[in-house]
C-alpha cells in the first residue's frame, strides 16, 4: 500500500480536492494554484505533486467534487416537494429555485459564474468532460423528478431542452448585467407548458 493510499493519504487528499473547490468557487480556475491550494489545506506544498499528476488532475478532482455536492443538495430539495399539480407560474418558480437559486444580489451572480466558468472549461480542459457530462445528467434527472412531482408529463431529452435555455437566458443576464433569477423565470413560464405539459392521470402520492 502506497503512502497516498492509507487513511492519512486519503484524508490529505480530500483536504487538498476541498480547498481547491474552495478556491475554484472563490476566485474561478486563476485561483487554483498548487501553493495557493496546500496553504488553504493547511499542508506542505510538495503535497499537492504528491497526491496529483498535475494541476490539472486537481483541478478535475475539484469539480467533480463540487459537482457531487451540488447534485446532492438538489436531489435533497427535490426529495422534500410535495407531490400536488403546480400550474406554469408556480412550477416555473420551483424550477428556478432549484436550477438558479433562491438567493438574491452579488453572492447568487458569484455562484453562477462559478457554475458556468466550469461548463466552458471543458472546452480546454478534456478531463473535466466526463465530470460534468454526468453532473448535467444528474441535474436533469432531479428536474425531472421535479417535474413529475408537480403533476407534469416528463421526457428526460425536453427536459435538457428545458435546462439548456434556462442556462442560456442567465448567462446573457450575467453578461447583460440583469437579474438572472428574473431571466430565467420568464423563460421557463414561456416553456414549461410546452416541454412539460400538465399530466392529466391522477396524481401519484
Amino acid at each position: 500500500m502506497t503512502a497516498a493510499a492509507t487513511p492519512k493519504g486519503e484524508r490529505r487528499r480530500y483536504a487538498l480536492v476541498s480547498a481547491a473547490a474552495e478556491l475554484l468557487e472563490e476566485g474561478g480556475f486563476e485561483a487554483v494554484r498548487h501553493r495557493a491550494v496546500a496553504r488553504r489545506a493547511g499542508l506542505p506544498l510538495a503535497s499537492t505533486t504528491y497526491y496529483f499528476s498535475s494541476l490539472d488532475d486537481l483541478i478535475a478532482k475539484a469539480v467533480e467534487h463540487i459537482g457531487m455536492i451540488e447534485v446532492a443538495q438538489l436531489r435533497s430539495r427535490v426529495t422534500a416537494l410535495s407531490r400536488r399539480r403546480r400550474g406554469p407560474e408556480a412550477t416555473a418558480e420551483l424550477l428556478v429555485d432549484l436550477l438558479v437559486g433562491d438567493i438574491d444580489g452579488v453572492g447568487l451572480a458569484e455562484q453562477l459564474t462559478s457554475r458556468y466558468e466550469r461548463h466552458i472549461a471543458c472546452t480546454r480542459l478534456p478531463a473535466l468532460r466526463d465530470t460534468m457530462r454526468r453532473s448535467l445528467r444528474q441535474r436533469a434527472e432531479a428536474v425531472a423528478d421535479a417535474l413529475e412531482r408537480s403533476g407534469r408529463n416528463v421526457h428526460i431529452e425536453l427536459v435538457c431542452t428545458l435546462i439548456c435555455a434556462v442556462d442560456g437566458s442567465v448567462v446573457s443576464a450575467l453578461v447583460e448585467g440583469r437579474d438572472p433569477r428574473a431571466a430565467a423565470l420568464t423563460t421557463m413560464v414561456d416553456l414549461v407548458e410546452v416541454l412539460a405539459p400538465i399530466d392529466e392521470r391522477p396524481v401519484r402520492i
